[in-house]
């Protein structure tokens, strides 16, 4: 989501996140071709997000950055359904009153805004997505920034976060499915020269796939592997022009035992992603460790924020 607020003329993007009593911040800078984390940090709030944020943005000279904040999962909706058939200008006008009939809050408590899904010419149906959250949560949001000295420039969702990462490791005219896992469950999209064409969430904690009893975390696999296989049979129904190559699954402590489980019950290749092969992260030795990897992957994502392709 776009915000009025005017950017600060730096480049990147440095991308924030509050989960619970922490903070999470990355920053990546573009220095042509490549791609630099030069900020990867989580800070203990104590329950006084403002004070922090305003002594970091003090200390840590966030203010002359353009910032995003990404917001939590219960935060916002997202929606998929056939583009109202209007001209361009109306498209997003026509879509706020379809989000109408899917939220269970006034439609002017809303706020909405609209990911384009583009298809082939041969294409029947023309999907979006639509974001929707309650203008007091990102009022909420605003406010606490603003209050800190904090300028915030966008607001992101995780979605679109994960969007970034996974065109990081797209192969040429091959799409790309990407599955991760943190603390609110799993996450699973599906990108195509850069752009989100599905998405699905799957109600597994990453606690649960690090239970010791191997029956347990057997029986999480194979639900996983169905909601994957479900999801990739509608996306080729749907989308036919899109051969996806592989999935990939974002850095996970070994003893999951889900790489292994999902290369023997789906029909792709399954890889494990290497966060640091795509993106320069030596600046950030900590980085190294796929725990942290995982913790981290949206965060980077949102810091991988670019303006012609971001809600």
């Amino acid at each position: 989501m776009k915000l009025s607020f005017r950017p600060q003329a730096l480049s990147g993007w440095l991308a924030l996140r509050q989960r619970g009593d922490e903070i999470d911040a990355a920053h990546i800078e573009r220095r042509g071709s490549r791609l630099q984390v030069s900020l990867c940090e989580t800070y203990r709030a104590g329950g006084d997000i403002i004070g922090v944020l305003s002594r970091l943005r003090r200390d840590k000279g966030w203010r002359r950055y353009r910032c995003t904040m990404l917001l939590g999962g219960d935060q916002y909706q997202l929606h998929s359904f056939d583009a109202p058939k209007v001209p361009a200008q109306e498209l997003k006008s026509a879509a706020r009153w379809r989000v109408k009939d899917l939220i269970d809050y006034p439609l002017d408590d809303a706020m909405v805004d609209i990911l384009d899904i583009p298809v082939d010419a041969n294409a029947r149906n023309h999907a979006v997505f639509a974001v929707s959250a309650r203008n007091e949560v990102l009022q909420r949001t605003v406010r606490r920034c603003q209050d800190a000295g904090i300028a915030l420039a966008a607001i992101d969702i995780p979605e679109v976060a994960q969007r970034n990462v996974s065109a990081l490791f797209e192969e040429d005219n091959r799409g790309l499915a990407f599955l991760a896992f943190d603390e609110s469950g799993g996450l699973l999209t599906v990108t195509f020269r850069g752009e989100l064409y599905l998405t699905r969430r799957i109600d597994i904690p990453l606690a649960k796939l690090l239970d010791k009893d191997p029956e347990s975390r057997a029986q999480l696999h194979e639900r996983i592997a169905l909601e994957v296989q479900r999801s990739l049979d509608h996306f080729d129904r749907q989308y036919s022009f899109i051969t996806i190559s592989r999935l990939m699954l974002a850095p996970l402590p070994a003893q999951t035992g889900l790489a292994e489980s999902l290369a023997a019950n789906i029909y792709l290749r399954v890889d494990l992603a290497d966060i640091c092969e795509a993106l320069d992260c030596q600046g950030i030795p900590e980085l190294s460790d796929p725990a942290r990897q995982g913790l981290c992957l949206q965060i980077l994502g949102a810091a991988l924020r670019d303006e012609k392709a971001a809600v």
